[in-house]
């Protein structure tokens, strides 16, 4: 197939003929390209959104808690509340050897953060353990995380919370070295986190004064007992079944019914973005779908068309194939028409729906300023010309075939 001046000038005074139904024909391809690019560019948008959600948590993380008991044991009654201790995440690191890291943690809430006059209200006070940022990695504006010899030494030091920190500093002001005040506590500022996340495990991060879980469990009477057991699991080992051997361990230490499926709470987050992932997966399938199925209508509607054109040009064509045309030369001249049709509309499609996802692009922002990329890439791009310039060939096949079916004879008839 070839595009000479000759050949270019030909199909478009043949597509310009009647431009209303040239330019009718071509809509349906541009808005089907434009419904598949929208489509494709949000739900890739729409998807960073909701990572951007969970963003902060490893995924391979899994949580434990204690719950009211749900069965009768051992002369224990049914709903007895039972604790956490220290000693059961120690018996857990020695047994479970399918742990990566493994952290306690406990949590106050309600509380206020003084700083000189300056104050936050709703704040929570967190204790973790220094491996706890594995579980749920930081970004330090400022300074350090807890540390093992915080916790070893139960140290008065705390890490602030984004929100704390613009509640009681100056933008800009490096907080390290400065002490706040909890419940007339003073707890020197080591570092500031501005992570951010809508997992909210016993309070979200970015509203949290982080200390060390030996210092809250002494500073608030809480004796050796943990709130909630935060892991992950090695690789290759799903945090489905080290939940089993967790809440076995703790059943055992604890005088708890072997059955009792109340007594121990958990949290799985594997299983949770797992179940985002599929979701999205259908998304993508289903957009596809949508917008593929709107394009081959467009399509269709250009084979249609193709064919009453071959239709009305029945005269020339025959008279082509008596001065010596061939088969292939009519073939070539109708796809060719076709493929011009589809490519040119297609495009301008595919340049209409890009700028409509930059515009949303730049509309839609994240808390930090930065863009959530709703948008489509170079491959993808490349990917759907591929497929707008096979579907004109297929749409120029019937056509096509009926016009290279057409005999001189038949056709001097028709006139």
């Amino acid at each position: 197939m070839r595009f000479d001046q000759d050949t270019l000038t030909e199909i478009l005074d043949t597509l310009t003929k009647n431009k209303s139904r040239s330019i009718l024909t071509a809509f349906g391809v541009f808005w089907g390209i434009i419904i598949l690019v929208i489509l494709l560019g949000g739900s890739n948008g729409l998807e960073k959104m909701l990572w951007a959600q969970f963003n902060g948590f490893a995924t391979n993380s899994g949580f434990a808690y204690s719950n009211n008991t749900g069965m009768a044991y051992k002369g224990f009654v049914k709903g007895r509340w039972w604790e956490i201790e220290n000693k059961d995440l120690q018996h857990i690191k020695k047994h479970v050897s399918n742990i990566d890291v493994i952290s306690g943690m406990s949590s106050v809430w309600g509380k206020t953060v003084l700083y000189q006059d300056q104050k936050c209200t709703d704040t929570s006070v967190k204790g973790i353990e220094a491996c706890y940022s594995s579980i749920e990695p930081q970004t330090m504006k400022y300074g350090r995380f807890i540390n093992e010899i915080d916790n070893k030494d139960n140290r008065k030091v705390c890490v602030l919370g984004k929100r704390v920190y613009e509640s009681l500093f100056k933008k800009g002001e490096d907080p390290c070295g400065k002490y706040v005040s909890v419940d007339g506590i003073h707890y020197c500022v080591v570092g500031v986190t501005f992570s951010e996340s809508s997992i909210s495990i016993n309070g979200r991060t970015s509203e949290s004064v982080i200390v060390p879980l030996s210092t809250i469990q002494k500073t608030y009477n809480m004796g050796n007992n943990i709130q909630v057991l935060c892991y992950t699991a090695k690789e290759g080992c799903k945090v489905s079944t080290i939940e089993v051997e967790i809440a076995d361990i703790l059943k055992a230490a604890h005088f708890i019914h072997p059955d009792d499926k109340q007594a121990v709470g958990q949290l799985n987050a594997e299983e949770m973005f797992s179940m985002v992932e599929n979701v999205f997966i259908g998304i993508g399938i289903l957009t596809w779908m949508v917008g593929l199925g709107t394009l081959l209508a467009g399509i269709i509607g250009v084979s249609n068309i193709m064919m009453v054109t071959v239709k009305e040009r029945t005269s020339e064509i025959g008279i082509r194939r008596a001065i010596g045309a061939k088969p292939n030369d009519i073939l070539q001249q109708i796809v060719s028409e076709c493929i011009l049709l589809t490519s040119l509309s297609g495009l301008m499609g595919l340049s209409c729906g890009v700028g409509i996802l930059n515009l949303a692009d730049k509309l839609i922002k994240t808390d930090a300023g930065s863009n959530f990329g709703f948008g489509i890439s170079l491959s993808m791009g490349i990917g759907i010309t591929i497929v707008l310039a096979t579907l004109g060939v297929i749409a120029a096949l019937a056509p096509a075939l009926r016009a290279m079916a057409i005999k001189p004879i038949e056709a001097m008839r028709e006139e």
